[in-house]
């Protein structure tokens, strides 16, 4: 059985990687089950958070969406379409020292941070502006 797990797992972190722009649970679902059928919905969720624990995916907590999987684990923030949903990292280095901040101010012990933008893409702003010009 643990067999079966780890290569559940090696499909599911897979398939974040080939997906490459932080896919939802579901699109990882959808991308496992095309080429291996019988695995189930449950299991691809129950590996997305396990493959998130341990370190090996990023889960990026998108408020009022599905959470995103991201396959670069390392501290960086995101940016997210209003219109589309698109999500991408931002080249923004992460700061540190907001942790320290937040700290300071709440007494919490604070572990990391998750900072999303939110904006419009190139193509919905040029969608947008098409729109604008044609009404």
């Amino acid at each position: 059985m643990e067999k079966r797990n780890t290569l559940q797992k090696q499909l599911v972190l897979e398939a974040v990687r080939q997906i490459h722009d932080h896919p939802t649970a579901d699109e990882v679902y959808r991308q496992v089950t095309a080429a291996h059928p019988s695995v189930s919905k449950a299991t691809v969720y129950r590996n997305l958070n396990i493959l998130a624990q341990d370190g090996l995916v990023r889960k990026v907590a998108v408020p009022g969406a599905a959470d995103r999987f991201d396959f670069t684990p390392a501290p960086h923030y995101h940016v997210q379409c209003a219109v589309c949903g698109r999500i991408v990292d931002t080249p923004a280095p992460y700061m540190k020292e907001l942790d320290a901040a937040a700290a300071k101010a709440t007494g919490f012990e604070i572990s990391r941070h998750e900072l999303v933008f939110e904006g419009l893409c190139p193509e919905c702003r040029r969608d947008a502006q098409k729109h604008k010009a044609g009404a």
